[in-house]
């Protein structure tokens, strides 16, 4: 493994949003649409807040990428939505995608399966309009530091979220902390969602390899109970074997866990 993948810069200059989405999240060819892991996903994200009632007033979505998925059950339980992203042109990319500018992924298929597991009625058009409102601000933020959003000092919030983000860590520790750094800005009571590849090592976005702390379940456990949570739910999912698909990642399995926050744990220095 290329342990300089790891670092911050190699993701500013070559991580391709337009490659990832393409790759990953094509409806007809995408790894994690065929395979069958967004699907799950966005099952889980259903439940949590629906069926496990999690809502309040805000809502940050760590890591968030280019991608939009996450977002569209969670808008409907959180008057405000705060994406916080390290890559400017993630970042841009994400703001393009809520304008729906021409030119631009269409997220269609996957916006209509969130109406249909909603089952309200719900227009592609409507939830396209209510995630446009819900997301107030999209922030620069590094997962290393004590205060994830510096050199902004946000008020605590009801929920915060990490999905398939965490795991870019360049080790177990730097999990850890990213772990806690972003739990300091959730209040007392209030709610982690976390999902990520199990037992991965690297994906590949436009042929660049990125590395991944290798995680297992035991992991996962141990880390969000060590961060001041109780999990409420937590689900895996095996990786139904597929030669090719083992080109663009490495994993297993995935996992989602939700938990509920019930003390602060003090939190360490800046990672390097």
């Amino acid at each position: 493994m290329d342990s300089e993948l790891t670092g911050k810069d190699v993701y500013e200059e070559k991580f391709d949003p337009r490659a990832y989405l393409e790759e990953f999240y094509n409806p007809n060819s995408g790894v994690i649409v065929t395979e069958g892991l967004l699907k799950y996903t966005l099952r889980k994200l259903h439940e949590t807040f629906t069926v496990r009632g999690v809502k309040g007033e805000t809502l940050i979505n760590f890591g968030q990428g280019p991608t939009i998925y996450q977002d569209l059950s969670a808008c409907e339980s959180f008057k405000e939505i705060i994406g916080a992203e390290y890559t400017e042109r993630n970042r841009e990319y994400y703001k393009k995608t809520l304008r729906n500018e021409p030119g631009i992924f269409d997220w269609t298929t996957v916006i209509q399966a969130v109406c249909d597991l909603e089952g309200k009625g719900t227009t592609v058009d409507e939830k396209r309009e209510k995630l446009k409102k819900t997301v107030t601000k999209i922030i620069k933020c590094d997962l290393n530091k004590r205060n994830p959003v510096e050199p902004l000092v946000l008020p605590r919030v009801d929920c915060v979220m990490a999905i398939g983000s965490l795991e870019c860590a360049s080790d177990l520790d730097s999990f850890c902390n990213a772990l806690k750094n972003i739990s300091s800005l959730l209040k007392v009571g209030g709610h982690l969602i976390i999902a990520e590849l199990l037992n991965c090592t690297y994906y590949l976005v436009g042929g660049t390899r990125f590395s991944c702390v290798t995680l297992t379940e035991e992991f996962m456990r141990n880390a969000i109970t060590d961060a001041g949570f109780a999990i409420i739910d937590l689900e895996v999912q095996a990786r139904k074997p597929d030669k090719e698909q083992y080109k663009m990642f490495d994993h297993d399995s995935s996992i989602f866990i939700l938990a509920r926050k019930l003390q602060d744990i003090e939190v360490g220095e800046d990672s390097i």
